[in-house]
Formats: structure tokens, C-alpha cells, sequence
């Protein structure tokens, strides 16, 4: 699928011209500069085909980033790897002798290259745009991502330079959010199933400050991959920008089809990993759980740390005991290309519609079985199970008085109901109502 590379030094406005071609949030915009620094790579709808758009990290000073060389070599891969480049300047200022050296460098990859002149937000700034004009060769696009001011002419001109995928063709990606805490291996994990050093990994914590996506092809079917934050409570974080991060990647839970919860086996569970497990289950979707760096643990040791592990969640984490656990390496790729296939599962199952009948035939079971359940308290009689809703599956019980249910009760109906029907890898959501 072709690719397209924005390319540029930081706070030219590369991460709001990636929002606003794709037309939704998916970088994190911020007026500190060197906001982004992995590339963050999206599913592009343009003209009725599909294309890859790639904001990257910006061409920042090494005193002032610590990862700036990191940061430069996946702009550069990006910039390889692309179809098409669009260099991004500041048309608020004169041309830097920096850019016009990455432009010259630009030009040395054989790549289609599109000048975005960005900031332009009306047309007197445009008449003195002219310095600009003297990287001679190529199309100069004089814009305003924040106005969407000729971003028209920007797409057009891209279209006609790149075919794209027609849409039907590619369907709608299940989107697999990977969620955790700080420095637990989530971008490394991400790498690994990508099959390359995609995202910037550090041994810093909250070196991830975009919610990265990344696409795989899995079985005939596209994986979005999302990367996000790690997760610590904002009273506790100081940097405005990991403060932005992580605000984002609560919403980006809330998008996603599935969530994959990376803990590490080595310090689990912290109580950073019980808080992260809590926001998942809130969050009503489906989830499976990897257990990381799992080649840290030596061979004789491991089936008493897995039995340990399972414990632990059962006792500790018992609100997500739902979700199937997978004892996985990034390092080595033990165990990781399960979790995509678990995750379609998962999703299905979230899915599934239960007819009435079989519900009312699986309650009478539990009458017939479990009698001391169904004795009366307080006049309690429960009449019929029927399912409203589904992602995530919810059901209504109806009794003739809804104040006398016995909270035990309610949670042995949806522990059985889980039984019954395999429903693993979901929540559960029950309402009583009289009727």
C-alpha cells in the first residue's frame, strides 16, 4: 500500500497537517516543541482509496531531546520507505540553512518530494511567501493545516500522484490497543509483531508520547495496532506533555475494538497494574492479558511462575479474571503472534447474540442445580434472562423485586452465564429490572 511521509523540523506543524488530512485527532498537537517522536502511521481514506499517512518525529537538538537521534533515523526510514514526501516548513519565518540541507537530502532519495509551506493563513502571507519559491523543481504548496486552507489542492495533487487501494479491498481493521504501565514492553512488543524496530525503545519510562498505530496482515485480516502511553495517574506526572499522552490514551481505549494488557512477569502485580486493569475492565471491552519478558524467567522455574501468575490475577485482579492470559516474549517473539489471533476470538465473542430460549433454558439449569440459589428472600422470585446488547454482551434479568436481589446472586448468574456460553475474553454487563 503506498505510503506518505510528512517530513520536517519540530513545530513547523506536522502533526496538525497529519490530523487534519486524515481528518480526526490521532497525533497529539501541543506547542511544546518535539511533542512527537515515534511515527505515527494511520489508514488514509483519500478519494476513494487508501493509502498510509506517516507524521514523524521532528529534526530536533540533541541537548534539548535525548532521543533526537532515534528520533532522526526513523524520520529517515520513513522517509525511505515512502512513495511520496512532504517536507513541512514554517512559513512564519525565512527558510533555516538547516532545512534547506535536509531538503537537498530529500532530493537525494529519488523519492517524489511536495514542499509544504505551512502557516499560511491568509492570502497577504502567501504574496511574501516568495523565499520558498527558490527550491526550484518541485511542487511548493502554500497551506494552512489549522484553517485547512489549501489542503484541497494538497490532496488532489497526491492522488494523482499515488494510485492507493480501493477501500472495499481492505476493510475495516480490528483495532487492538495495548495498554500498561510504564516501561513494560509495549512498544517493544508492538515491533515485534510488526517485524521491525518501529517504535522508538528506551529504557526511560514514558519514552511513548503518541498513540502510535501500526498495521499488520494476519490471516487475511488487518490488525491496527495501537501503542499508547504508559498509564500513571496524572496527580503524579509533571511533564505537560506525558500529561497530554496520557489523557489521549484513555480516549484511545475507549476506540478500541480490543484491549491487549501488558504487564511485566518479573514485578507483577504492581499496584499501577491493578489500577490499569481497572480502567480496562471499566472500559466494557474485550481483553486478553501478555505477561512479558517471560525469557526472563529460567526454564526450571517456569511452571511454578505461570501457576503463581494465574493466582495472582484470580486473587488480586479477579475483575479481569475473564480475559485469557498469554506468557509472551518481545524479545524473542515467544508466544506473541497468539495474542492476535486470541484477539479476533475475543471480539467475536464480545459479539455473540444468545436467543432468549437457550437463556430461560440455562436459567431453569441453575434452578434445577443450584437450589439453594433460588430459594426466597424477602419474596425474591426471578421470572426470565434476555439479552439487550452486545460489545459488551449485556443482559436483563427481570424479578418481581429488584431491591431484595442479593448482589452474590447477581455476580453467580453472570460467573455461570460465562460458563454456559464460553463467553471468555469479555465483560459481562447484567441489569435487574422488575416486570
Amino acid at each position: 500500500m503506498p505510503a506518505v511521509a510528512i517530513i520536517g523540523f519540530p513545530n513547523v506543524g506536522k502533526s496538525t497537517l497529519f490530523n487534519r488530512l486524515l481528518r480526526k485527532k490521532m497525533a497529539i498537537v501541543h506547542n511544546l516543541p518535539g511533542m512527537t517522536r515515534d511515527c505515527v502511521s494511520a489508514l488514509w481514506s483519500l478519494q476513494g482509496k487508501k493509502l498510509y499517512l506517516i507524521d514523524t518525529g521532528g529534526f530536533g537538538d540533541p541537548q534539548r531531546e535525548p532521543l533526537a537521534e532515534k528520533i532522526k533515523e526513523k524520520a529517515w526510514q520513513a522517509a525511505i520507505k515512502a512513495n511520496l514526501i512532504l517536507l513541512v516548513l514554517d512559513g512564519r519565518r525565512e527558510l533555516l540553512p538547516a532545512e534547506e540541507e535536509l531538503y537537498q537530502a530529500l532530493k537525494k532519495t529519488g523519492k517524489p518530494l511536495f514542499i509544504v509551506v505551512n502557516k499560511i493563513d491568509t492570502a497577504e502571507m502567501e504574496a511574501r511567501a516568495g523565499d520558498f519559491f527558490r527550491l526550484a523543481g518541485d511542487e511548493i504548496f502554500l497551506v494552512s493545516a489549522e484553517h485547512r486552507r489549501n489542503l484541497d489542492l494538497l490532496e488532489e495533487a497526491i492522488a494523482a500522484r499515488l494510485p492507493g487501494v480501493p477501500e472495499q479491498e481492505i476493510g475495516e481493521p480490528l483495532r487492538l490497543a495495548i495498554i500498561g504501565r510504564v516501561n513494560v514492553g509495549k512498544s517493544s512488543l508492538i515491533n515485534r509483531l510488526c517485524g521491525e524496530e518501529k517504535l522508538i525503545v528506551s529504557e526511560t519510562p514514558g519514552t511513548t508520547r503518541d498513540l502510535v498505530e501500526s498495521y499488520v496482515l494476519r490471516s487475511g485480516r488487518f490488525f491496527c495496532l495501537v501503542d499508547t502511553a504508559g498509564l500513571r495517574r496524572l496527580s503524579r506526572v509533571k511533564d505537560e506533555r506525558e500529561k497530554a499522552s496520557i489523557v489521549v490514551t484513555r480516549k484511545r481505549i475507549s476506540q478500541a475494538d480490543v484491549l491487549c494488557l501488558v504487564m511485566d512477569i518479573t514485578e507483577f502485580p504492581t499496584r499501577q497494574d491493578l489500577a490499569v486493569a481497572q480502567l480496562a475492565s471499566r472500559s466494557g471491552k474485550p481483553l486478553i492479558i501478555a505477561l512479558n519478558k517471560w525469557d526472563l524467567i529460567p526454564p526450571e522455574e517456569r511452571d511454578r511462575a505461570a501457576r503463581l501468575a494465574r493466582e495472582a490475577i484470580a486473587s488480586r485482579m479477579d475483575f479481569v479474571a475473564y480475559a485469557p492470559v498469554f506468557f509472551v516474549s518481545a524479545r524473542t517473539g515467544k508466544g506473541v503472534f497468539s495474542l492476535l489471533d486470541e484477539a479476533l476470538k475475543v471480539y467475536q465473542q464480545a459479539g455473540r447474540r444468545i436467543e432468549t430460549h437457550k437463556l430461560n433454558e440455562f436459567l431453569e439449569w441453575l434452578r434445577l442445580n443450584h437450589p439453594p440459589l433460588w430459594q426466597s428472600r424477602g419474596g425474591v422470585k426471578v421470572k426470565y434472562l434476555t439479552q439487550v446488547g452486545t460489545h459488551p454482551p449485556t443482559f436483563v434479568l427481570f424479578v418481581n423485586r429488584k431491591d431484595k436481589l442479593l448482589p452474590a446472586y447477581e455476580k453467580f448468574l453472570l460467573s455461570s452465564l460465562r460458563q454456559a456460553f464460553e463467553l471468555w475474553g469479555t465483560p459481562l454487563r447484567l441489569k435487574v429490572k422488575e416486570g
